[in-house]
């Protein structure tokens, strides 16, 4: 899947088969914080750390922001938060 077809899948009700990260953008882009949340803190490693960093700075909540934006090996991201999602989402698409 790239982008492109990422993107038209939110006209759907249902998420397509993804992997757990993508879901967790997917049900953000949806506007269902909560699931997205809830898929991406049960997800290990520093891709997760990521895509949880980000849900907290779209959350508000940008002391745990930092604290995943290190987790990841990120520095805080400064764009707008429809930017950081595309890149992630762009991120996540381009891995095998």
């Amino acid at each position: 899947m790239d982008f492109r077809e990422f993107q038209a899948s939110l006209e759907q009700a249902d998420p397509p088969v993804l992997p757990p990260l993508l879901q967790a953008l997917w049900y953000d882009a949806k506007g269902d914080w909560e699931r997205a949340h809830e898929i991406t803190q049960d997800q290990p490693g520093p891709d997760a750390a990521w895509v949880h960093a980000y849900l907290h700075r779209k959350e508000g909540d940008h002391s745990n922001a930092g604290y995943w934006y290190r987790q990841a090996g990120r520095p805080r991201c400064s764009d707008s938060l429809e930017a950081e999602w595309e890149t992630l989402a762009r991120d996540l698409l381009a891995r095998p």
